[in-house]
């Protein structure tokens, strides 16, 4: 089965951690309402705020999926420490119209981060 990605930081084409993308389906750039805050080397999105956040859409395998859920900690069954993120169904824009689908959110908010206001990862320090 394949699932539909929208990934908006480190796994972005040119960012640290696109390698773990080398077997997923590249569909095109997208935008999705929301929050875009700095945690530290890597961002963190929430579906709330005014603000539109950028990033990429891959199709991706289910066993790649898995791979992704564990590198953003998601389903630490023995690890009781709340997570940083959840996995979420959201619509996104696309060139060709809107999709649904999966998007890792921050659970911490934005009180404690900075903001990127330009909603863009790989260029927040173009915009300071």
């Amino acid at each position: 089965m394949s699932n539909l990605l929208f990934v908006y930081g480190a796994l972005r084409k040119g960012a640290s951690n696109d390698w773990r993308m080398k077997d997923a389906d590249w569909l095109g750039p997208a935008t999705v309402p929301g929050t875009l805050v700095a945690i530290d080397w890597y961002p963190g999105l929430v579906l709330t705020g005014d603000g539109v956040v950028k990033g990429e859409v891959y199709q991706i395998s289910d066993a790649l999926l898995a791979e992704l859920d564990a590198f953003e900690g998601i389903g630490r069954g023995a690890d009781d420490r709340p997570g940083e993120y959840h996995r979420i169904k959201a619509s996104v824009q696309l060139a060709e119209g809107p999709k649904e689908v999966w998007i890792y959110e921050w659970l911490k908010g934005i009180d404690d981060y900075e903001i990127v206001a330009n909603g863009d990862w790989l260029t927040r320090s173009e915009a300071s």
